[in-house]
């Protein structure tokens, strides 16, 4: 499969050091100390707070990391929740740094990124009651925050686009905050693992089948591939995609979850959901994040940045036709 890797790409997977769940706490220290030694490029335009929110589903508590203009205009901005990925497992906001400096300053937002529990300790529905309790923690006090409880949209990476998938289902159903527009990055929303794509790509590409299968595990306390998984921890499960925001979603060709995004669109298309996708060939899972200088990388954030910015000002787009 080498072969078919985008040629710009090449080097930079064959030196990607394999990921390792079966030490799970190991890989997150490696990746925090890796976080650590990076000098992010802050714009100085945008601050960067952390605050704690309450979560009403368990009494827990919840990190999220606010991003914001500095200089206020007065008007009510549009908000994007975004969620970090890490197959469920591994992750952080700090990751998501960069890219979210960006939704502020090119969407015209604010970020609020969510420090989600992680499994195995906290398996679901923990990562999903956190960012339900994100979700309405922006939606009660947007006054106070200054953005418009109207235009929420969410977006995130692999684990991260599972558990958007899965947060749109569930504030659907519960008549929950209205979500405007939603994000699912190459989404982690498949627990049987059984595409033709999940058994496709089983060596070193970021993510595999069998970090897929590990992942899944820890996340459902060892019942993913059941008949007793809810649609709410594994999208792809849901019957039901009408009435779903506005979607735009994209997966590597060499990417696991290909076969599952797939039919995800398909099914969303179906169901009448305006949905813009693209399908990247010659990359794997995560290219972008590990190749942000790439060509490849760089067109694909670029785009991340021009849909967000399309999905939350659907009001302005429409005044400027």
């Amino acid at each position: 499969m080498k072969n078919r890797v985008n040629p710009e790409l090449r080097e930079i997977i064959e030196a990607f050091p394999p990921l390792d769940l079966d030490n799970y706490k190991a890989t997150r220290q490696a990746a925090q100390d890796g976080l650590q030694a990076m000098e992010i490029p802050l714009d100085e335009s945008v601050s960067i707070n952390d605050e704690m929110i309450p979560n009403s589903y368990d009494q827990s508590s919840v990190r999220v990391r606010i991003y914001e203009k500095k200089e206020k205009s007065g008007e009510a901005l549009p908000v994007l929740l975004w969620i970090h990925g890490g197959g469920y497992v591994l992750g952080s906001p700090e990751e998501g740094d960069i890219l979210c400096q960006r939704f502020v300053t090119e969407a015209n937002c604010m970020v609020v990124s969510v420090d989600y529990r992680l499994a195995p300790e906290f398996p679901y529905p923990a990562a999903l009651e956190d960012c339900y309790a994100a979700l309405q923690w922006v939606y009660e006090n947007a006054g106070e925050l200054g953005v418009d409880a109207t235009r929420i949209g969410v977006a995130g990476q692999s684990a991260g686009g599972g558990i958007t998938a899965a947060l749109a289902l569930l504030t659907r159903d519960r008549k929950g905050p209205e979500i405007c527009f939603q994000m699912p990055l190459y989404p982690m929303i498949n627990d049987n693992n059984n595409t033709p794509s999940s058994f496709e790509v089983t060596g070193n590409f970021v993510w595999n089948h069998d970090l897929n299968k590990k992942g899944w595990s820890m996340y459902l306390n060892g019942k993913d591939g059941t008949e007793n998984v809810s649609e709410y921890a594994a999208p792809a499960r849901a019957t039901n995609l009408s009435g779903l925001p506005r979607t735009y979603i994209c997966v590597g060709q060499l990417d696991p979850f290909r076969d599952e995004t797939l039919d995800y669109v398909t099914r969303l298309c179906q169901a009448g959901v305006d949905v813009e996708f693209h399908l990247y060939p010659g990359v794997f899972h995560g290219f972008e994040a590990i190749a942000p200088d790439s060509t490849i990388g760089k067109q694909t954030v670029d785009e991340y940045v021009g849909a967000v910015k399309k999905g939350i000002h659907p009001v302005s787009l429409v005044e400027n036709k």
